[in-house]
């Protein structure tokens, strides 16, 4: 996927060697992640659990075993069941289409053997990244507001000008700089993968019940 490639890519300029397994690979897996260091899991957010899953029995014992959905609390939990060794729960806060992690968020997410885990850490503050650690339980709670929430609302937003049939070229000729900002956001949001920003607002419960009392509050404001 684009994360995996963002990542792979700065790993492969950092002088590491990197294998992929994709999705017809699994025939090989054990030959593939052998001797790896790291197996970063980087798929769909629907996918992620199954995924790691299938890797039971097939990562090896001193590799450090970590994912990169924007759900940690669930993919940690199996995580730990499904390898013995170090694991830790990562989330970049940032999109596929940046150049470097240079002043990027990523979430640490403990899991097992901090230390086996530090060179991984460590790496990404050498790439520029911010590594801030969170408890996985509390940082859903964070993304369904963070990220669900608001890439629901600028779903909403956008659709609704949509239907308005809404003149952009006037908007943004009478819009602050703020406003402009705004209609980027929705721009860039309409512009990027649906699948990804399905999965983002509704593949958790929490998601879709933010949504939902976000549409009463609507309802209320309104009335």
């Amino acid at each position: 996927g684009a994360m995996g490639g963002l990542l792979g890519g700065l790993f492969v300029r950092s002088g590491y060697p990197v294998r992929v397994l994709e999705t017809g690979d699994w025939d090989r897996a054990e030959t593939i992640l052998a001797g790896a260091a790291l197996v970063l899991v980087s798929v769909p957010i629907a996918s992620t659990v199954e995924v790691i899953e299938r890797l039971r029995g097939v990562v090896p014992a001193q590799a450090v075993l970590a994912d990169i959905t924007s759900r940690k609390d669930e993919p940690l939990s199996v995580m730990l069941d499904v390898h013995p060794g170090p694991v830790v729960g990562l989330h970049p806060m940032c999109g596929p289409t940046v150049p470097t992690l240079a002043k990027q968020v990523v979430v640490r997410c403990a899991g097992r053997d901090d230390d086996a885990c530090a060179w991984v850490l460590d790496q990404m503050r050498i790439w520029g990244a911010s590594v801030v650690d969170a408890d996985p339980a509390a940082h859903d709670r964070a993304m369904a507001l963070v990220q669900a929430l608001r890439h629901f609302a600028t779903y909403v937003y956008g659709l609704h000008l949509q239907e308005e049939d809404a003149d952009l070229t006037t908007m943004l000729e009478l819009s602050s700089p703020i406003y402009r900002l705004e209609l980027a956001m929705t721009g860039r949001l309409f512009a990027q993968d649906p699948d990804l920003y399905t999965d983002i607002i509704f593949d958790s419960r929490e998601g879709l019940q933010l949504a939902e009392r976000f549409g009463d509050r609507f309802a209320d404001a309104v009335a």
